[in-house]
């Protein structure tokens, strides 16, 4: 199991800084529709969508504006269950994110990070 499943970076302006990374990472943009706009999966030279860079709105609302890591888990409710029995926050409730579920959660020293747990297979 990988243990860093996705990474992405969510801000007011996702069209402003894309671009900046394009050519920073040699990445090419890729919009991906959320409705009424478009967040970004950024593609390397070979089309493998390698990271995002992602609106601060709809489910991304309230978002800190940083890099955000995802970690890969077997079971999200019960990594959110030794998260907050840990001393951990839950931000973000989870929710669906295409191929599984996801929630963004706060380290009791302030760091913020995300769990996914991939969709089951059969």
């Amino acid at each position: 199991m990988k243990s860093i499943a996705w990474v992405d970076l969510t801000l007011p302006d996702a069209e402003g800084i894309r671009d900046f990374y394009a050519a920073v990472m040699g990445w090419r943009p890729e919009p991906v529709a959320m409705g009424d706009y478009s967040d970004f999966n950024m593609c390397d030279a070979e089309g493998e969508a390698a990271a995002g860079v992602c609106h601060a709105r709809g489910q991304n609302a309230g978002l800190p504006p940083v890099w955000m890591v995802y970690f890969q888990v077997p079971d999200l409710d019960e990594s959110l269950a030794q998260a907050k029995a840990a001393g951990g926050t839950v931000l973000l409730q989870p929710r669906g994110a295409g191929s599984g579920r996801y929630a963004v959660l706060r380290d009791p020293a302030g760091t913020v990070f995300a769990v996914f747990e991939p969709q089951s297979e059969g």
